[in-house]
């Protein structure tokens, strides 16, 4: 099989590199700005937003399986459109697609999102993955739509955001809720979505709410730092609009897939 991954400079787009090579595929990844180097994969620059672009080196590569994680925070063009130009060059070739979602696509609600939630975006880079979604589905209803938390890990930014805080460096939020999962278990289930037939939305997120506040105190036991310096604070007193209690049921893909997703508190158990 030959694999595809656009966006393999990205941390996870990097990690579903090193493990589709280590099961022996064939892999090739994309970067944008920023050259990658990773054994055993053969990498091209691409800018996602290029339709044409995409086509042609999807062209190339005639890959069986196409795995989509770029995305920028603050540009529609790379998370919206990119997503609908992927899906597009990937349907074309005959690829299977998994394409990489978000939770920050669901407003916040005193209950757990299930798989199928309709997206119910309250910020812009929420509707750009909203956007991408239902490009996606249009294009290729046969995809995969990987709707996923935190991404924590070695190397992980959500860690060094903490770690920055504890440092008072930063500020984290008390009032968001969110599933993390371990990136390394996240890209296991990508590649196991990759070999399947599911299609549509599938959350795989991690089994553990917590606020990125609450993650801080995580991290702060599991490297032996002093909690006590820790800023934080909440989206409403920041006059910020953003999601807030974000939980993924992830029970479905638990019952699906072979990879365990694991837990925060058991990922960064002291």
């Amino acid at each position: 099989m030959t694999l595809l991954v656009v966006g393999a400079g990205g941390f996870l787009g990097g990690e579903i590199c090193r493990r589709a090579v280590a099961a022996g595929r064939r892999v090739v990844g994309t970067w944008h700005a920023n050259p990658v180097s990773l054994p055993g994969v053969a990498t091209r620059q691409l800018d996602v937003t290029d339709r044409e672009a995409v086509r042609r080196l999807v062209v190339s590569v005639r890959p069986d399986a196409v795995v989509g994680t770029p995305y920028r925070y603050d540009n529609w063009r790379v998370t919206a459109d990119g997503a609908a130009h992927v899906a597009y060059a990937a349907a074309w070739a005959g690829a299977r697609l998994v394409h990489l979602s978000s939770d920050a696509l669901h407003a916040g609600r005193p209950t757990p999102y299930l798989d199928e939630d309709v997206p119910t975006p309250i910020h812009p880079y929420g509707a750009a993955k909203a956007a991408a979604e239902t490009a996606v589905r249009v294009i290729d209803p046969t995809a995969v739509l990987v709707r996923t938390s935190l991404i924590v890990g070695e190397g992980s930014k959500q860690i060094q955001l903490c770690r920055d805080a504890l440092a008072g460096r930063s500020t984290l939020f008390t009032d968001e809720l969110r599933c993390p999962v371990d990136v390394t278990d996240l890209a296991d289930a990508v590649l196991e979505l990759v070999d399947g037939d599911h299609a549509g939305p599938l959350n795989v997120a991690g089994p553990d709410p917590v606020s990125r506040a609450g993650l801080g105190l995580l991290v702060a036991r599991r490297f032996g730092l002093d909690p006590a310096g820790m800023k934080t604070t909440s989206s409403a007193a920041a006059g910020l609009v953003r999601p807030t209690d974000v939980r993924l049921d992830s029970s479905r893909a638990a019952g699906l897939l072979r990879t365990r997703l694991r837990g925060v508190t058991e990922l960064l158990a002291a």
